[in-house]
């Protein structure tokens, strides 16, 4: 039995509105869940003072310092080298063997659970080379979780300018290096910054990795050999042994706020960069 093709396209719709409608149903459902009940909690001296009691009273300044750090670090570490990867993989060598192998390196490093690169940074940094539960510790296990993220959108981003402007460029004499310096990564930039944006996104929320090398100290650290408590180790240790429920929800909050408006900031610039590079 043949469906008529306009009932056919009426049903076909009617599934991917129910499916898009009920994943802004979770999405609602958990933004004003942990607002209702975190962000009565934020006040200047939540965001400005220092925990006490282990968490059960006092701020998170601390944690949102750490948080900072360790993010920084990471997305400094992870940023030169992922588009670097990038554009030695899409302008520098041919499709071959070496070129798959990367990729397929890469792609298995995306797929490493959180707890096992923690546990891989604990065994390296904290241990082998002596760093210790620390910033640097932390920060360099997140730059190796997020590098492939860098990579594979550098690497689109870059593979979706045209061919010609690379043409364009020889033409008029300029080198490879500055065909890519000063035309492809402009053009390819709305990508790149948005991979960037989302690494950083990703970063905050992580727990499992800075556990394991971090450490989960709440003094504010003041050199990256310093170890520091994030919001989001934070927000997990508090909601486990059940320390404090409202400044969990209150740190949730102030995690949800930053990943939301990152990624605002992401989808803004990335519109304002097309805009002026188209």
């Amino acid at each position: 039995m043949r469906l008529d093709p306009r009932l056919s396209q009426i049903m076909a719709k009617t599934v991917l509105w129910t499916f898009t409608g009920f994943t802004l149903f979770i999405l609602i459902f958990i933004i004003v869940n942990i607002s209702v009940k975190g962000l009565p909690q934020i006040t200047p001296t939540f965001l400005f003072d220092l925990p006490h009691d282990m968490g059960r009273a006092g701020g998170i300044f601390s944690t949102i310092a750490a948080t900072a750090y360790i993010t920084l670090l990471a997305i400094l570490l992870a940023s030169p080298l992922g588009v670097g990867t990038a554009i030695y993989l899409t302008e520098y060598t041919r499709e071959g063997w070496g070129t798959r192998l990367i990729r397929f390196g890469s792609e298995c490093l995306a797929g490493v659970p959180s707890i096992i690169l923690g546990l891989f940074g604990f065994v390296l940094f904290v241990m082998k080379l002596g760093f210790g539960w620390s910033v640097l510790s932390g920060g360099l296990t997140l730059a190796i979780m997020i590098l492939p993220i860098i990579i594979r959108t550098s690497e689109e981003a870059i593979k979706a300018v045209p061919r010609e402007y690379r043409q364009v460029c020889y033409s008029l004499g300029l080198s490879q290096w500055q065909a890519i310096t000063r035309v492809v990564l402009p053009s390819a930039l709305p990508g790149i910054t948005t991979g960037i944006m989302l690494s950083v996104g990703r970063s905050l929320g992580e727990t499992a990795v800075l556990l394991f090398t971090a450490g989960a100290s709440l003094r504010t650290p003041v050199s990256v050999f310093d170890s520091g408590r994030t919001m989001a180790v934070h927000f997990y240790i508090l909601a486990r042994e059940g320390l404090s429920m409202p400044n969990a929800y209150g740190t949730a909050a102030i995690l949800m706020v930053s990943i939301l408006a990152i990624n605002l900031v992401a989808y803004t610039l990335m519109q304002r960069l097309i805009k002026r590079y188209s």
